[in-house]
């Protein structure tokens, strides 16, 4: 790639929908979680799908978010819950 050449990161506009998938063991304390992460933040939660193993649920939980803060507080909250293992 020519050095001379600005790489310009991709703008992204808020308010926006954005889709978190959070990945743990047990698909009420998942749903749970998203609960608690989400408040009263009207948000849509589904079952995407199981490892091949059945150890691990995943699940696409979706919001409206303002700005980038927002959306990296929510991704923060959803990292150090309990109950989930990881969060895409």
């Amino acid at each position: 790639m020519n050095g001379n050449k600005k790489i310009e990161e991709a703008k992204l506009e808020y308010p926006r929908v954005w889709d978190f998938t959070v990945i743990g063991r047990d698909k009420a304390k998942i749903e749970e979680a998203i609960k608690d992460v989400l408040g009263d933040k009207e948000h849509s939660c589904s079952f995407s799908k199981s490892s091949k193993n059945g150890k691990f649920q995943s699940y696409s939980a979706s919001c409206e978010v303002a700005s980038q803060k927002e959306r990296d507080e929510l991704y923060e909250k959803f990292s150090q819950h309990q109950d989930l293992d990881y969060i895409l």
